[in-house]
């Protein structure tokens, strides 16, 4: 028992000394994981927002040129009566007066004792100052709903009898609102708000911005992981815009280039066939990936003459996978 236990640690060693050591295959450079987030899709444009013309203004020409010469005092009048909105049926959303916002134009608002009325700014908007003409009268505060990108501005107006009348003058840093305060009896708007075109162009133009971005963060949105084919392989120069690799999903094939391929010269793509001959081939550039139509057996990258820069890519045969497969075991 003694000579056994003696032995056969001298036999582990030694199988374990005859083994080989494992290969490492040289580091490949890898590009990031890139986290593709949902974003809305790109919408098409299909007019921009134009000024807007005051209930005032819409009347005929003849009335518009008048014959005789106005006075200083009857122009203001004229110019303050055609830039006045009124609260129309049509603009309201349940109790909420929504005025479209034009630059320029004068809003009415219609409020009671014993009642507030809530004048709602754009979300996001950071107020500046409010202003009014009456502040012994009129009870003007502010408050905001929301915080955030969605903070929401609100000005509490309330006059403390009826008969009254002045103005108000809200600065923001978008935008500046003028108002024509009126006391009724009973009668008062319990809140009034504004549409913005431009804002929503504006939204419009963002989201076509974020949609473009996620197109060019991630080479598809559909692919299956289950079904793609890393077997390919990339010999041939070296130079700046060699691709990271290439893969398919079973219909298209995709190259991986460097993520500052798109501010340099981007190499052909020459699809070779069975004899070596060129081939037609559809592919167009995403972010920074090839994206070929079709699948190939052989392809070549191609750029500048004298000595020109030459990229293949093959494709590798069930076998040759095979083959490297038990040369890994």
């Amino acid at each position: 028992m003694k000579h056994l236990i003696i032995i056969m640690p001298f036999i582990l060693l030694t199988a374990c000394a005859s083994q080989k050591p494992v290969e490492l295959s040289p580091p490949q450079e890898y590009a990031p994981a890139i986290e593709v987030r949902n974003v809305p899709d790109e919408v098409r444009i299909v007019e921009v927002p134009k000024v807007l013309a005051l209930q005032g203004q819409l009347k005929e020409l003849s009335e518009a040129r008048p014959d005789k010469k106005l006075t200083p005092v009857q122009a203001v009048t004229r110019a303050h009566q055609k830039a006045l909105w009124q609260p129309g049926e049509g603009r309201y959303f349940n109790a909420i007066q929504n005025y479209p916002f034009t630059k320029g134009a004068l809003y009415q608002l219609y409020a009671a004792p014993g009642h507030v009325t809530d004048v709602s700014l754009e979300p996001g908007e950071s107020l500046q100052s409010v202003s009014a003409g009456d502040t012994v009268r009129w009870v003007i505060g502010d408050t905001i709903s929301g915080s955030g990108a969605m903070a929401q501005v609100h000005i509490l107006v309330k006059p403390i009898e009826a008969g009254l009348a002045t103005n108000l003058v809200i600065i923001t840093d978008r935008r500046s609102y003028h108002l024509e305060l009126k006391s009724l009896e009973k009668t008062y708007m319990a809140a009034l708000g504004w549409s913005y075109p431009h804002s929503e162009i504006r939204k419009l133009k963002q989201q076509n911005i974020l949609a473009r971005a996620g197109q060019n963060s991630s080479v598809s949105s559909d692919l299956n992981l289950d079904e793609l084919n890393f077997a390919y392989t990339i010999t041939g120069d070296t130079p700046d815009w060699r691709p990271f690799r290439a893969f398919d999903d079973g219909q298209k094939v995709y190259i991986e280039f460097p993520g500052d391929i798109a501010t340099g010269e981007a190499p052909p793509l020459f699809v070779l066939g069975s004899k070596g001959q060129v081939e037609l081939v559809n592919y167009r550039m995403r972010g920074h990936y090839y994206v070929v139509d079709r699948l190939f057996r052989a392809a070549e990258l191609r750029l500048g003459e004298d000595p020109q820069q030459k990229v293949r890519i093959f494709r590798k045969t069930g076998k040759q996978t095979r083959k490297q497969k038990r040369g890994r075991k």
